[in-house]
């Protein structure tokens, strides 16, 4: 059967179940799926984490080494978040450089973690002026079922928790924990007409790519907001997902937080 019948099958299920008032997987529309963490995954990493959330999968890895501080913040550590994404794990990864998609993904990642503060970055400095720590964030998609950007966020700050700065390595005294304040958690949701839907998978994201992505540290203070798709958002839909992704964060720390400490 052609991929664009098989689409518009996806699409046409999505949006009967929503007149229902019901979502596909029988999910509320305001619940994620169920996550599973596990860190410390990659041997040769100073930090890495392993998230699934549905069957998207992400795995994280850190790694650190000394570096020259940037010249506006002479006296504070550098975070740095890539991402890779595998045609391996989406038919609609493309091989080749980071597209318009990872860099997007990596930059709201980025954002959330440095605009809460998750790392205390001067505690990072070596020198100030001349040397200080940098972390380098590497996420690699595994398997894309929908909202990978959420998946990969909760992945890098669960193996920043895990890190170790290499300090011996490099003659810099003895390994200590990197210092982590806070939990950013982001929450995305998709827009459709009047309703959303926290967390869509691959098959709801089949009605469209408007989504909203709200990101939360622990105070329940929002952090970091990312819109995606040309569309309108009322003030009065707007407070409603603010309330559902500041609920939906305070669950999903929770979790995530329960099995770093079971693990």
């Amino acid at each position: 059967m052609p991929e664009d019948i098989l689409v518009d099958i996806k699409k046409d299920y999505v949006l009967s179940k929503l007149r229902d008032g019901e979502r596909i997987d029988g999910r509320k529309f305001e619940e994620f799926r169920r996550v599973e963490v596990k860190t410390g995954v990659i041997e040769k990493a100073e930090g890495s984490a392993l998230v699934r959330l549905g069957n998207t999968q992400v795995v994280v890895g850190i790694k650190m080494q000394p570096g020259e501080p940037f010249p506006d913040t002479p006296d504070k550590g550098i975070i740095i978040v890539n991402a890779e994404l595998v045609p391996l794990a989406s038919p609609t990864f493309e091989p080749g450089p980071p597209d318009e998609t990872s860099i997007e993904l990596a930059r709201v990642v980025d954002r959330g973690i440095r605009e809460s503060e998750a790392v205390d970055l001067s505690r990072l400095c070596i020198e100030a002026g001349k040397s200080v720590w940098i972390v380098f964030v590497d996420i690699h998609a595994l398997d894309d079922d929908g909202n990978l950007l959420d998946a990969s966020a909760i992945a890098s700050i669960a193996a920043l928790m895990s890190t170790k700065v290499p300090a011996s390595r490099f003659g810099l005294g003895e390994d200590f924990d990197l210092p982590v304040n806070d939990f950013p958690v982001s929450v995305t949701s998709l827009i459709v007409g009047n309703r959303f839907l926290v967390d869509p998978s691959r098959d709801e994201l089949s009605v469209g790519n408007t989504t909203l992505t709200v990101t939360v540290d622990r105070n329940d203070s929002i952090v970091a907001m990312q819109k995606s798709g040309d569309y309108l958002l009322s003030e009065n839909l707007l407070d409603q997902i603010i309330d559902a992704s500041i609920s939906a964060s305070k669950k999903m720390r929770e979790e995530v937080l329960k099995q770093i400490s079971k693990a």
